[in-house]
C-alpha cells in the first residue's frame, strides 16, 4: 500500500518536473534561451502536443510518453483538476503507454484518472459538448484496451472480464450518438470481439463482429452506388466484403448471391483473367458445393442471371 501511495506521488512529481522542464534532463548543461524560459504554459502545452503527435507518428513511442506527460502536466496548470481537458490529456498519456511493450497497467491507471476526473469534469455548456462525448468514447475505448492488454500479459481471463463492460459502454455511447449502423462502431466492435475471443466466446465474437460490419457495409453499399455507380471497384468492393461476411455467419447462399455480383463487376471492370476476377470465381466454385447453394442453382433458370 505505502509502495504504490510513493509511487503516486513520485508519478505525479515527475509530471511536474517534466512540465517545467523545457529540455531533456539528461542535458542539464545546455542553456535556454530567455523566450523558451518564459514562454506561457498554453504555448509549451501546443508545443508538446505537436512534438508528442511527431514522435508516435515516427513510431518513438518513449519520446512520445515523456512530451504526453508533460502536457498532462502543463494541462492541470492551464486549465485546473477538474477540466474535462485535464481527463483528455491522461487518455492521450494512457494511450502512448499502450503503444510501449508491458505499460499496460499505466495505460490503465492513466484511463481510470481520466474516468474520475470526467465524472466531476467541468464541462462548458456550448461548443466543447462534442469534444466532451468524443472524449468519453475514447475513455471506454482505452480502458478497454487497457485491460484486455493487461489480460494478455497476465495470461488470465479477469482482465477480459473487465474489458469488457468498458467496451459495451463505447458501443453504446458511439450507437446513440450516430445510430446503430454508423461505421464508427466498427473499431469498438473489433476490440469487443477481442474481449469475448480472450473469455473463450468465439462463435459470440464473430457473430457480434460480423453482424454489425454487415449492418454498416449494407449501409454504405446504397451510398456507393450513388457516388461511384453501379459498376465500380468500390461498390464491387463492397460486394465481396458483404459476401465474406455472409460466409463467415454461415449464411452460403447469400454469401453466393454478394459474391456473384461482385464477379459480375470485377469481369466488366478487370475481365475474366485478372486475380481479383479469378479469386472471387474460385470462391464461388467452392460456395456451389454447399448443399443450399446446390439446391437453389438447380431450381434456378438457367437464363436467368441478374
Amino acid at each position: 500500500m505505502q509502495e504504490s501511495q510513493e509511487a503516486h506521488v513520485s508519478g505525479h512529481l515527475e509530471e511536474i518536473v517534466a512540465a517545467v522542464s523545457v529540455t531533456p534532463r539528461r542535458k542539464p548543461q545546455s542553456r535556454l534561451p530567455q523566450t523558451a524560459l518564459f514562454q506561457p504554459p498554453r504555448e509549451k502545452l501546443h508545443l508538446c502536443e505537436e512534438k508528442a503527435t511527431r514522435y508516435a507518428s515516427s513510431h518513438e513511442y518513449k519520446q512520445a510518453v515523456h512530451e504526453l506527460t508533460r502536457c498532462v502536466a502543463l494541462t492541470r496548470i492551464c486549465y485546473g483538476d477538474s477540466h474535462w481537458k485535464l481527463a483528455e490529456a491522461h487518455i492521450n498519456l494512457a494511450q502512448g503507454y499502450l503503444q510501449l511493450k508491458g505499460l499496460s497497467l499505466q495505460a490503465k491507471q492513466h484511463a481510470e484518472k481520466a474516468r474520475d476526473i470526467l465524472v466531476h469534469a467541468i464541462v462548458p455548456p456550448y461548443n466543447d459538448d462534442t469534444d466532451v462525448f468524443r472524449c468519453s468514447v475514447e475513455l471506454f475505448h482505452t480502458l478497454g484496451r487497457a485491460s484486455l492488454s493487461l489480460q494478455q500479459v497476465c495470461q488470465g481471463q479477469k482482465k477480459s472480464k473487465e474489458a469488457l463492460p468498458h467496451y459495451q459502454e463505447a458501443l453504446e455511447c458511439v450507437q446513440t450518438s450516430k445510430g446503430d449502423k454508423s461505421r464508427e462502431c466498427v473499431p469498438v466492435l473489433r476490440e469487443l470481439a477481442g474481449a469475448e475471443q480472450a473469455l473463450g466466446s468465439h462463435d459470440t465474437a464473430i457473430d457480434h463482429l460480423s453482424q454489425r460490419a454487415t449492418a454498416v457495409l449494407r449501409e454504405s453499399l446504397e451510398a456507393k452506388v450513388g457516388a461511384f455507380g453501379d459498376f465500380s471497384p468500390e461498390v464491387a468492393e463492397t460486394y465481396r466484403l458483404l459476401g465474406g461476411a455472409d460466409l463467415a455467419q454461415g449464411n452460403h447462399s447469400g454469401a453466393h448471391r454478394k459474391l456473384k455480383k461482385c464477379l459480375q463487376i470485377q469481369t466488366l471492370l478487370y475481365g475474366p483473367q485478372d486475380k481479383r476476377t479469378l479469386a472471387t470465381q474460385q470462391t464461388l466454385d467452392v460456395l456451389a458445393k454447399a448443399p443450399e447453394v446446390a439446391v437453389k442453382l438447380k431450381q434456378a433458370p438457367k437464363a436467368k442471371c441478374h
